[in-house]
This record gives C-alpha cells, sequence and structure tokens, in this order.
C-alpha cells in the first residue's frame, strides 16, 4: 500500500502542478527549492537545543546541552528532535492541514521532513513510532489526525513500524492554547492510554511518538508517561514544530 501511494503521488507530481506548502507559488513539488534551501539552512535542527526537550538553548545552558528546566523537573521522554520552531515557515502549512483540512499539506510537510531532517535522523534506532492521537470526538469533527497524516509519509528505518492505533485519547474540553506548564499537566493527567492489544508488544521496546507541534510538552510528557508505566524502555519525540519556552509556574 505504501508503495502504490507513492507511486500514484509521483504521478500525479508530474502531471499535475502544485504549490509550495511555504511561499504558495505554483510548480511542479511541494515545496519550492528557494524555500527547501531557506529550511535546510535555517530550521530549528541546525541550531543548539536541548536533547531532551528540543527548546532552543540560552547561553549558559550550552555546556550542558539540556536547559534549566528538564535539569529540574526531568520529563518522562528522553529525547526531543525538532524540525524547525512555531512562528517560523512552515507554520501556515500546518494551519492550513489542521484548522482549513487540506490534506495535501500532509503530504508537503511529511516532504520537507524527509529532504532536511531524515539525514540528521538515521543513526536513531526505534522499534516503533505512534502519532499522538486525536479523542474520538475530535477525530469525528477534523476527520482525520493531523499528526499521522504527516507521520504516515515520513521516511524511518525499515525496522520502525509504525503503529497509529496503539495510543488513545480520551475527550475532554481543556484547550492548551495559553497557559501555564504546570497548569497544563495538571490538566493533561489520564487523557493518554493504550489500547490492550498493543500493551505487550510495546514492553521493553524503544518508541517514537510523532507530533506536529509542541508547546509546553505537557502532552508528550504525560504521553511518555503513559508508555513507561507500560513497560516501554525509551521515549523519543518527533516534532514538526516548536514553540518558544512557556512559563513554568
Amino acid at each position: 500500500m505504501r508503495f502504490l501511494e507513492k507511486t500514484f503521488q509521483s504521478i500525479n507530481q508530474l502531471l499535475l502542478p502544485s504549490a509550495c506548502i511555504v511561499c504558495e507559488c505554483h510548480q511542479q513539488h511541494s515545496i519550492c527549492e528557494s524555500c527547501l534551501q531557506s529550511l535546510k539552512e535555517d530550521g530549528l535542527f541546525n541550531y543548539e537545543c536541548c536533547y531532551q526537550c528540543g527548546i532552543s538553548l540560552d547561553r549558559s545552558e550550552l555546556e550542558a546541552q539540556r536547559c534549566n528546566q528538564c535539569t529540574i523537573d526531568p520529563p518522562h521522554f528522553d529525547k526531543t528532535y525538532c524540525l524547525d520552531r512555531y512562528g517560523g515557515a512552515l507554520q501556515n502549512a500546518i494551519h492550513q492541514l489542521k484548522y482549513q483540512k487540506r490534506l495535501a499539506y500532509a503530504h508537503g510537510l511529511a516532504c520537507v521532513w524527509n529532504e532536511t531532517f531524515s539525514e540528521q535522523l538515521k543513526t536513531i534506532y526505534a522499534n516503533y513510532l505512534l502519532p499522538v492521537p486525536l479523542s474520538t470526538h475530535k477525530l469525528s469533527a477534523r476527520g482525520f489526525n493531523q499528526s499521522w497524516e504527516i507521520a504516515r509519509r515520513i521516511d524511518c528505518k525499515s525496522s520502525t513500524q509504525k503503529l497509529p492505533h496503539a495510543l488513545k485519547r480520551k475527550h475532554h474540553e481543556f484547550g492548551q492554547a495559553g497557559g501555564r506548564l504546570s497548569t497544563r499537566r495538571l490538566a493533561i493527567q489520564g487523557v493518554f492510554y493504550l489500547d490492550i492489544d498493543f500493551i505487550k508488544i510495546l514492553r521493553d521496546q524503544r518508541v517514537i511518538v510523532f507530533d506536529d507541534v509542541m508547546t509546553s510538552g505537557a502532552t508528550l510528557n504525560e504521553i511518555a508517561r503513559v508508555l513507561k508505566d507500560n513497560g516501554v524502555l525509551h521515549v523519543i519525540n518527533w516534532v514538526v514544530l516548536r514553540t518558544a519556552k512557556v512559563p513554568h509556574v
């Protein structure tokens, strides 16, 4: 199925006009060479970031390669890799995908990831990749899970199996936009759980969790807690966009 999808996309690129997901100029590919080169040169992955949460480091944090927040209050996940910063060139593409339901942008974002970031991640070993889930209520309203739509198209090791249905999310009304880290962590507690059919499969394994946007890290921290409580050994976050620091208390 993955082979057929790639073949179909290749045919479309040859026969149909497209638009760059960054500058929106019409051309053959989903991102133009100029915008792709700009992302390669200025993407967040080029900068000194905390190895654990992926946030940009201050000068005083460079030696440890870890931000002060992760040192003081270590999260449950072990490492985080982020493609670019929220507010940068790819923010509009994420918004078009999530809020305008333009699924073509998922393909474009995955292409950017594969062209710019896969090389950086080729040495990372993990048994499984899990997208951050939506609740059934949110999934019905949106029609798709944006994290999975990007993740299913990204390149990773052949030994890494993608499991779109292992993680589950209960519906709750709390909105995470804004707010302090402590408030977000409290509100997200108990929201995620593992499908019972996958608990034994994931035990003693290394897992990648894929998300489109990482803000405070509360969501990914709670997911990592659930995974490790169920026997997962190592949790790595792969994130498309990372926001700036959020107030802690």
